[in-house]
């Protein structure tokens, strides 16, 4: 693999990433809830679940469900009513961001991070992606392996990265909106957004 390949991959993964998707509308809407606490367990939640998304692909579950319709609506159906679920919850949570989850120090980093493993592991576009995606930048006639480490090792510091930033960004600006009636909005709109997400993913086909 050349160093222009690597470069290449990078670039394009980079765009890929900071596009705002359900995974960073799931960030974004608990850091302005609770503020910069979430940023490093929602952080690594989406970097283990693209490092899921991507190893699924590795090993064929990305061109089965490109195959296979069923699956991939089964898989689709969960991972919108895991995001709608959500959704309700943020907007269920009015005012009160900060108590949308327990104030227990040990267990709610864990919770956040399972949240944005499981919205970001049950996006069955994101397997498919990676199917059609990775395969553009492998050289065949290099060591498989040693290339996929590569590009996967970079891909997560890319999502870790971005996802950080996300809920830096948005943790700060929660600091411009302390009111409660201002939080309420703000829970709601994420909350709906959220929803909306999850229902839009529904309705996106295989092709």
């Amino acid at each position: 693999m050349s160093f222009e390949i690597w470069v290449a991959f990078t670039i394009a993964s980079t765009i890929l990433v900071v596009i705002p998707g359900p995974t960073v509308l799931l960030v974004v809407s608990y850091a302005l809830g609770q503020g910069f606490r979430v940023a490093m367990p929602m952080a690594i939640g989406v970097a283990l679940g693209d490092f899921t998304a991507m190893t699924l692909s590795l090993i064929g579950v990305g061109a089965l469900l490109a195959a296979s319709a069923t699956l991939f609506t089964i898989v689709k159906w969960i991972g919108a009513a895991y995001l709608v679920y959500l959704g309700i919850r943020l907007w269920r949570a009015g005012g009160g961001g900060a108590r949308l989850e327990p104030r227990n120090a040990a267990s709610r980093p864990a919770r956040m991070l399972a949240h944005a493993w499981i919205v970001t592991t049950l996006n069955p576009k994101s397997i498919v992606f990676f199917v059609a995606f990775l395969p553009q930048f492998l050289d065949p006639a290099g060591d498989f392996l040693t290339q996929v480490l590569v590009f996967q090792a970079t891909f997560l510091v890319l999502a870790f990265a971005n996802a950080f930033a996300y809920a830096l960004l948005a943790a700060r600006a929660r600091r411009l909106a302390e009111r409660p009636s201002a939080m309420a909005l703000v829970n709601r709109i994420g909350g709906a957004a959220l929803v909306g997400a999850g229902v839009a993913s529904v309705a996106v086909r295989t092709g």
